[in-house]
């Protein structure tokens, strides 16, 4: 039985079974990013809900596992060289799950960059980008009288949508025949234009023909479906 005592979070939010690995999230574009690929990957996990509405990640025992405040974070007991291992940032806890399995990331090198790539396009460009266009389409941003920053955000939602178009054309999912980290990291962002943010006609979602055939495919997949509900909301 793994002893994860010593992770302060773990007093706020026990480990009812600590050999499995602790997720600390909310179903999030990037929440789901970790319970997708937990799902995908079929690795034993126990979710915590952090609600993010009372302010609980800038409590101090998340901030021991996340000095940043943000969800998700993770422990696994079962980290590098079998000692637990604490991780938070969604493309960080991506790349570690599919390394530590050797699924979901291809072991060629030159793919295997490419596929890290795309993950650091969706943390760099799209995550922020479609983040600020929510903010200032449908939250405390669509009070402000100047829409200049609105117009910013929804022209450069738009072109990363194209990047992802141009992208998708020929291929299945984003490194081709072949469903990566990359699919999960941007899944989860995509859906929310159209859904949370009710924003697909301000980017004009509609004009697109490969995105959308793409964003479907991923939704239908069983273990994405079960992803986007976990943690349960509070």
């Amino acid at each position: 039985m793994a002893d994860l005592s010593h992770f302060p979070i773990t007093a706020r939010w026990p480990a009812r079974h600590p050999d499995r690995i602790q997720l600390y999230s909310l179903p999030t574009p990037n929440g789901v990013k970790v319970s997708i690929a937990l799902e995908e990957l079929g690795l034993p996990y126990e979710p915590h809900t952090i609600d993010i509405g009372r302010n609980e990640t800038w409590t101090p025992e998340f901030l021991s596992l996340n000095p940043n405040g943000k969800i998700p974070a993770i422990i696994d007991p079962d980290g590098p060289g079998g000692k637990p291992l604490g991780l938070f940032e969604s493309g960080a806890i991506l790349l570690y799950l599919a390394e530590k399995t050797g699924r979901l990331l291809p072991a060629d090198p030159a793919l295997r960059i490419e596929t890290i790539q795309w993950v650091f396009f969706q943390m760099a460009a799209v995550g922020p980008m479609f983040g600020q266009l929510g903010y200032f389409h449908k939250f405390a941003g669509r009070e402000i009288e100047d829409k200049r920053p609105l117009r910013r955000y929804v022209d450069e939602s738009k072109r990363l949508l194209g990047v992802l178009e141009t992208r998708l054309a020929g291929r299945a999912w984003i490194m081709g025949d072949d469903y990566s980290i990359a699919d999960i990291s941007l899944l989860g962002w995509v859906r929310n234009i159209n859904g949370f943010y009710e924003a697909g006609e301000l980017v004009e979602f509609g004009k697109l023909k490969e995105v959308p055939r793409w964003l479907e495919a991923g939704l239908a997949r069983p273990a994405v479906q079960r992803g986007l509900t976990i943690p349960a909301r509070p």
